[in-house]
Formats: structure tokens, sequence, C-alpha cells
């Protein structure tokens, strides 16, 4: 139990960590990366309004999220909606996780489709 406990903090410190270099305004918002086990979201979000602007999902994509294929769905959902929001630049938050696996390929598929980080 206790190195589950460490195992959280450790990981939020390293979110907090992240965060306080990466940080999205209207010219270049963050794009922020959340896996859990079983699915992966993404999201454009304008710090400065606090807005989410674009945002995917494998849940809403109804693509398996705990492996790279969805992840690489996703991000490809996403820049294509990053697109049509008017949206090229962005800041990249990998959440604390590592960019490895999943995270890496929502992020390659983001770069594919158009955005710029």
């Amino acid at each position: 139990m206790a190195n589950k406990n460490r195992r959280v903090e450790l990981l939020a410190r390293r979110r907090r960590r992240v965060r306080k270099k990466v940080a999205g305004v209207s010219s270049r918002p963050r794009l922020s990366v959340y896996r859990s086990l079983r699915h992966i979201y993404a999201q454009i979000i304008d710090d400065s309004s606090g807005k989410t602007i674009v945002a995917a999902s494998s849940v809403a994509l109804k693509a398996p999220g705990g492996n790279i294929e969805g992840a690489t769905a996703v991000g490809k959902a996403l820049a294509e909606r990053a697109k049509a929001a008017s949206i090229d630049r962005v800041s990249f938050d990998r959440g604390g996780r590592l960019f490895h696996g999943r995270v890496k390929a929502l992020a390659d598929a983001a770069r594919k489709g158009g955005l710029q980080f």
C-alpha cells in the first residue's frame, strides 16, 4: 500500500514540475495528455482564459485507448479538430508521464496531423 501511495505522490510531483514550465496562452495553447490504464485523453487548453478549446479521447472515438493504435487515433482526431479551430502551434504537456509508448504515439500522430510543438 505504501508503494502505491509513493507512486501517486511521485507522479503528482512530476506533473507539477512540468506544469511550472509549460503554460498555454492564446497564441500557443497547451496540449494536455492524460493516460489511464484503459483510455487516453487529450485536450488543447488556453490557460489565460481557463477554457478547453479542443478535446479528443479514446472513449469518444470508441477506439481502444490502452494501446498505441488508440493513442494514434486520438492524436489524429485532435489534430483535425485543432486545424478546424485554426490552431497550429501548441505546447506539449505530458502530464508527468514519460514521453514513451502511448504518449509518444499520440504526439507523433498530432505532429503528422499538422500541429507544431
